[in-house]
This record gives structure tokens, sequence and C-alpha cells, in this order.
């Protein structure tokens, strides 16, 4: 995708985000958007596709709320010094998409998949034939793409292909669907296996949470 300016690609990532997270929808600000996310430790969430420093001081000024969140798309050395004191550096991630195409993914032996849909958000979820947690995932519709979201295998069960069946079954989920494009932002850790599943990376991400210490409170 070319030809689609990040800006666009983010509103498409969020849209499905909240979605996906049952959060607020998005409001419009005149540097991206703020998202109520209403957790303890994730109360809102500021988003910001192309940030500048000037807006970026400007929302830290304002903030006092500890659990607020910045997502800002960019490398961190370039907007880590536009914050301050209590806000902390959460791993970083990569806003990636792929053109979805059919898959045909098979379960290893050992492992059972069971998949649903609910409130327009479809989950994969694979066990050990003895019922223990192995692997989940999940998207989230809109219009013609769909958001990958909260991929995670257990650590005991890694290296085994399972990360690669949950997307597969996803993004054939998808597909079926009439979704012609995933988004979806990935760590570090998840940037080579999307990768290897026909993933392109768009833009790094920064993302920060306000924690401030009690004596600065």
């Amino acid at each position: 995708m070319p030809d689609t300016r990040i800006s666009e690609l983010v509103q498409m990532w969020i849209n499905g985000w909240a979605v996906s997270r049952g959060s607020s929808d998005p409001v419009d600000e005149s540097w991206g958007w703020t998202i109520d996310v209403g957790q303890p430790r994730h109360v809102a969430r500021h988003v910001l596709p192309e940030p500048c420093e000037a807006d970026v001081r400007k929302i830290v000024a304002a903030t006092s709320a500890p659990g607020t969140w910045l997502k800002l798309f960019a490398e961190d050395q370039a907007v880590l010094p536009w914050v301050g004191p209590g806000w902390r550096r959460d791993s970083p991630g990569f806003l990636m998409t792929c053109h979805l195409v059919p898959e045909r993914p098979e379960v290893p032996s050992g492992y059972t998949l069971t998949s649903w849909t609910r409130g327009g958000v479809s989950r994969v979820l694979v066990r050990t034939c003895a019922g223990h947690f192995a692997a989940r995932g999940q998207i989230a519709q809109v219009g013609a793409h769909v958001v990958v979201d909260q991929v995670e295998t257990a650590a005991e069960h890694r290296r085994k292909g399972l990360g690669g069946l949950v997307m597969r079954t996803l993004q054939n989920a998808a597909h079926e669907a009439g979704a012609k494009v995933g988004l979806l932002v990935g760590t570090p850790e998840g940037r080579a296996l999307y990768s290897s599943l026909g993933w392109t990376v768009h833009s790094p991400m920064t993302s920060l949470w306000y924690e401030p210490s009690d004596a600065a409170r």
C-alpha cells in the first residue's frame, strides 16, 4: 500500500482497535485522535500519526491522570526528548499491513483450535489436547479492513508454529468475511513472525504512559 499515507493507515488501525477492545469511538483532534479506554492503568490514549514537538509538549503539559497513554508514530529517540518526568516507555511497536488471501493452516499434533465471533470480533484459541492454554488472537473488521489484536503464545509453547497458526486462521476468517487488508501494530518479537507471513512495516510506533512518582503527583 505505498500510496496510503501513514495517517490514513493509523486511522484504519484505531477504528478496528476500538472495536476489538470495546473502547469509545476515536475523537478527532487537530493532531490525531483521543480514545477513552476506561481501564485503571489505561484510562485514555492519544494517538498521533505524525507527531510534532509542539503538539506532544502541549498534551504532556495538560496531562495529570495516571494511565494516560501516548501512541506516537515515530522513532523513540525522536520523541522522547519532548516528554518529561513521569512518562514511562513501553515496548516499541511497528505499524504493519498485509493483503489478505485464502489460508488453509493445519493444526499441529497435540493441539486443538477453537474460533468464534461475537460483537464484531472474531477470536481464535489454541489449547493442548489436555485443555491448557497455548495461543490466542483476535480480529475486528471495519469495512474492507481488519485489525489483528492481542496475539500471544504461552512461553512453553513458542517456536512450535502456533503463532503462525493463529495468524493464518485469523487472516483466512477475515478474507472469507470480505476484508481485503489487514493491519496491526506488532512488537519487536512479533515483527519477524508477521514479516514471514507477508506483512509489511510502514512506521515505527513509540508507546508511552504516564505514571508519575508519588512525590510528583
